[in-house]
C-alpha cells in the first residue's frame, strides 16, 4: 500500500488543535500500529469462523 492506512492532512489536523506538530516518522509508526491492529482483528475474525470483520474484533 503505498501512501498507508492513515490521511496525513487528518493527522496533522488533529495535532494542529492541540498545537503539536507532527514528525514525518510518526506515519510509518502510526501506519504499522494500524496494520498490527487490522491483522490481530482479521485473525480474530477467522478463527470465529467469519469471513466479515466486526467492530468487536478490533
Amino acid at each position: 500500500m503505498k501512501d498507508g492506512f492513515v490521511s496525513k492532512g487528518s493527522v496533522k489536523s488533529f495535532f494542529r488543535q492541540g498545537e503539536l506538530r507532527v514528525s514525518k516518522d510518526l506515519y510509518a509508526a502510526l501506519n504499522g500500529e494500524v496494520r498490527q491492529m487490522l491483522d490481530r482483528a482479521a485473525k480474530r475474525a477467522t478463527a470465529n469462523g467469519r469471513t466479515t470483520m466486526l467492530p468487536h474484533d478490533l
